[in-house]
């Protein structure tokens, strides 16, 4: 690969005011973290790009890995050359032969950012294109719809060359918004969610309820695999998988059949909330869509809600499944989450959830139970997985030393 280098542009944090040096900092944290193992890799960033020095390594493969950050509007493979119009015109003649083909046709297109180089933009595209068309044999201009879009850019610390423009996640630097748990089950609905959310800049901990022997090794497996796919996207992610065995089958044998789920999802949300202080979250994510299924209409959500003040997002809310499925699709996490592997919420779904709960009912019917108690113990006994570059490393005591 004849590129030194990659140009990354920003996306929403152009737009940024005094904060964008922050927001800028996150980005480059993130893909520093995205190509760790790149061990000769530098990183400068400047007001409205990023560059990534490549010194010797594989920019093919770092290339592939960028196309998961969020923050990045678009990135190009590049070469840097002088502010000389014969140097410009011999990398742009290498480029263009890099990748033509006989009866292929180009543009040039020409930004000049330092406003005292001698040429203007179309003095730029006539003198580079002339140069390139004179040397490549069976090559034409098309400049609505060319085969090859040359990219030449004149900045103060000089030229910058690419045929290639690759489209990036856009979106905030993930973590550049706060913490969030995510409560993850192993459905189409809660990855995406969870994708959604950190593509707001939001970093996610993810909260995933194991009911043992109800629920298999396969179905935790299949949860542990929907993180890993969204480590894509922010570098690395905790799962927090919670005992939750010994509350699912109190709350089936003291509160009536109709409100089990209710009462469930009150205590997941109660463990979430008490995980979400521990790791000093800002807000639980949820992949409710309204009116999807029983637990998800705004009477059940009311009912749910009651027992945390913390912020609830729901970035499906509004969705329907089609278009749920399609970005599952996009990012990677559809066929993991239709295997058919069972987590506790279907198990335990009773065959007529009450759509409409009565608040006062379900605080009635668990009033007989201790289950702070409960609660506390499956928080204490949760379980924590670190997905860092695919990698899995256990941690129950803790979790600071991870950080």
């Amino acid at each position: 690969m004849i590129y030194d280098q990659i140009l990354v542009r920003y996306g929403e944090i152009s737009t940024k005011g005094r904060n964008r040096k922050a927001f800028t900092k996150k980005l480059r944290e993130n893909i520093l973290m995205t190509l760790k193992d790149f061990s000769n890799i530098k990183i400068s960033a400047t007001r409205d790009r990023l560059h990534i020095y490549l010194n010797g390594d594989n920019g093919e493969e770092a290339l592939k890995r960028l196309a998961n950050v969020f923050g990045i509007q678009s990135y190009s493979p590049v070469v840097k050359t002088g502010k000389d119009m014969e140097e410009i015109n011999e990398a742009a003649l290498n480029l263009v032969q890099k990748s033509f083909s006989e009866g292929q046709t180009f543009k040039v297109s020409a930004r000049r950012a330092d406003k005292t180089f001698d040429l203007d933009t179309n003095e730029i595209n006539y003198a580079v294109g002339s140069h390139v068309l004179k040397n490549t044999e069976g090559l034409t201009v098309n400049v609505k719809n060319p085969d090859i879009k040359l990219n030449v850019e004149i900045r103060k610390e000089g030229a910058y060359l690419s045929s290639e423009i690759y489209p990036g996640a856009a979106g905030m630097p993930a973590g550049a918004s706060g913490k969030a748990m995510l409560m993850l089950s192993g459905g189409l609905d809660s990855p995406v969610a969870g994708y959604l959310t950190m593509k707001r800049g939001v970093e996610i901990e993810a909260v995933h309820f194991h009911s043992p022997p109800f629920t298999s090794e396969r179905a935790k497996q299949k949860v542990i695999d929907l993180a890993k796919s969204l480590s894509a996207f922010s570098g690395s992610i905790k799962l927090h998988v919670v005992p939750f065995t010994e509350i699912q089958q109190t709350v089936h044998s003291q509160v009536p059949e109709n409100y089990t789920m209710t009462s469930t999802r009150r205590m997941m949300l109660r463990i979430t909330e008490k995980l979400r202080e521990q790791h000093e979250g800002l807000g639980i994510v949820t992949g409710e869509s309204l009116g999807q299924v029983a637990s998800q209409t705004l009477e059940s959500m009311f009912a749910i809600n009651e027992v945390t003040s913390t912020p609830v997002l729901r970035p499906l809310i509004a969705m329907d499944k089609l278009d749920i499925i399609d970005i599952a699709k996009e990012i990677g996490t559809h066929d993991i989450s239709i295997l058919p592997y069972e987590d506790c919420c279907t198990v335990f779904t009773p065959p007529a959830p009450k759509t409409k709960p009565k608040r006062e009912k379900i605080q009635f019917y668990e009033s007989f139970v201790d289950f702070e108690s409960l609660i506390n113990k499956a928080v204490e006994e949760t379980e924590t997985l670190v997905i860092e570059g695919g990698l899995l490393q256990t941690e129950q005591d803790n979790f600071d030393e991870l950080l």
